[in-house]
């Protein structure tokens, strides 16, 4: 039943391990991952500028982030080079992703600001969600949960096993 607010709730207790990580560790936990302090599991590739990794808390299978080394919060601040590598990473991911999971779509974008949605808005970070018709399916819609068919460290197992092969 709703609040009086007139919202749903959804509890998902298992993100209090990273609500409790963050409040300890004020730095940036993207720029812990480039540094190689944090989650490497889960990192796909290193480009010269930008990296891939998996959303940690993902959409939908295969959701993964490019983002550039560099901390910086806006798509206007970047180098041409940084640009320029996070779009080439950005369709590599598609590709890549095309590969191993034959998605029907895919939602690429960004959340500049937390007013956007942007949950980390200091780092910029562009998301790569892989689509299916009917991914929103009955157990979404009746039971509302989200059921993933394989864990993140999986999915970024597979990405990378076919990264190289995919031009």
């Amino acid at each position: 039943m709703a609040d009086p607010d007139g919202l749903e709730r959804l509890w998902a207790p298992y993100r209090m391990e990273y609500v409790r990580e963050s409040a300890n560790d004020p730095g940036c936990p993207f720029c812990a991952i480039v540094a190689g302090e944090r989650q490497t599991d889960l990192l796909v590739v290193r480009g010269e500028h930008c990296f891939v990794t998996m959303n940690l808390f993902p959409y939908n299978p295969g959701h993964l982030m490019v983002l550039p080394n560099r901390h910086v919060a806006d798509l206007t601040a970047l180098s041409l080079e940084e640009s320029s590598e996070l779009t080439a990473l950005t369709q590599h991911a598609i590709r890549a992703t095309r590969a191993i999971s034959t998605p029907h779509g895919f939602n690429v974008g960004l959340n500049l600001g937390s007013a956007a949605g942007g949950s980390i808005s200091q780092h910029l970070h562009q998301h790569v969600v892989p689509r299916w018709g009917g991914d929103a399916n009955f157990m979404t819609i009746v039971g509302h949960t989200k059921t993933l068919p394989q864990t993140v460290a999986q999915s970024a197992d597979l990405l990378r096993s076919v990264w190289g092969e995919v031009a």
